[in-house]
């Protein structure tokens, strides 16, 4: 009789198990469906009212699904219009996207998805694995940033932007973004993400050591004509990005991002006791090194538009 109770309440067990995780996938697609069907009017609508109405249900949404510790595991990135990133050690999930206005220029939105799960020995070969879960809603501030190389923010106050690559460092997460900004200039980010030993995020760090200044993060502005490149390469560990200059050196151009591109050249930034180093013009001064199979950028796939005399 011991053992039918024992094997009863097994399946009992196991068929609510079951019923609870079809439950969650059920719900899941219901707000996936709902997500994709609104995404098209976001993103694709012509009006600019009909775009912004549309993502404040988008946001609603995205944050019924972000009070659960589940979302960790929803497909986020199954939805193309918003950018989705976590690192090897699952530690978060970061989506961003942005909206374009009429007047050119762009809205950025977030939420941070945060496990703070720890796994705590509770005796001889025994743990318990304590679920500790956050999520935080990102609210740009760039609006109100004077300086964005120096600014610190927590996720209530935001430098915007659209975040596309992620790499993990020893204590803090660099991050590689995008800002559309306006008409005339867009911008280009090395960001930084880290937490603090209470668990609060916060954008901006002192990771870079940079010639002339102390920043928080990386800005690169040029013109909304051309094409930047800035990009990870896993292989030999640094940031490869465009050498960016002014259409005609020596006169009042210089020193207006609008009337800078990329010159066909690139330097880099490699990690060094913590922080990232600049290594200028890697094409023309640095030998390729028989450990380094890095493939240089191709400059004619940048469309190079200014070529500084």
């Amino acid at each position: 009789m011991k053992k039918q109770l024992i094997y009863l309440f097994f399946v009992i067990s196991s068929f609510s198990f079951a019923q609870k995780a079809d439950s969650i996938k059920s719900t899941f697609a219901a707000k996936l469906f709902e997500l994709r069907s609104l995404q098209t009017e976001v993103f694709y609508s012509k009006k600019e009212a009909d775009r912004m109405a549309a993502n404040k249900d988008f946001i609603k949404t995205i944050e019924s699904i972000a009070v659960s510790q589940k979302s960790l595991d929803f497909p986020f990135d199954s939805l193309k219009e918003i950018s989705t990133l976590s690192p090897k050690n699952k530690k978060f999930k970061l989506i961003t996207w942005n909206i374009h206005k009429d007047d050119e220029t762009h809205l950025f939105f977030g939420f941070l998805l945060v496990n703070n799960s720890k796994r705590v020995k509770k005796g001889f070969m025994k743990y318990e694995t304590i679920n500790n879960y956050e999520f935080f809603k990102l609210v740009d501030k760039s609006g109100s940033v004077k300086n964005p190389e120096t600014y610190i923010g927590t996720p209530d106050k935001w430098f915007g932007m659209l975040y596309l690559d992620i790499i993990e460092c020893e204590d803090y997460y660099t991050l590689i973004a995008w800002d559309g900004n306006d008409k005339l200039i867009q911008r280009k980010f090395i960001d930084v993400l880290y937490f603090k030993s209470d668990g609060t995020p916060i954008f901006g760090k002192d990771a870079f050591k940079f010639p002339k200044k102390n920043p928080k993060r990386l800005m690169f502005e040029y013109s909304s004509d051309v094409t930047m490149s800035l990009k990870y390469d896993d292989k030999s560990g640094r940031i490869v990005y465009s050498h960016l200059g002014p259409r005609e050196e020596g006169t009042v151009m210089d020193g207006l991002p609008q009337y800078y591109g990329p010159d066909g050249s690139f330097d880099s930034m490699i990690q060094r006791k913590g922080k990232w180093v600049v290594a200028e013009d890697v094409d023309a001064r640095n030998e390729k090194n028989k450990n380094d199979k890095a493939d240089k950028p191709d400059p004619n796939k940048q469309t190079p538009i200014f070529v500084p005399k």
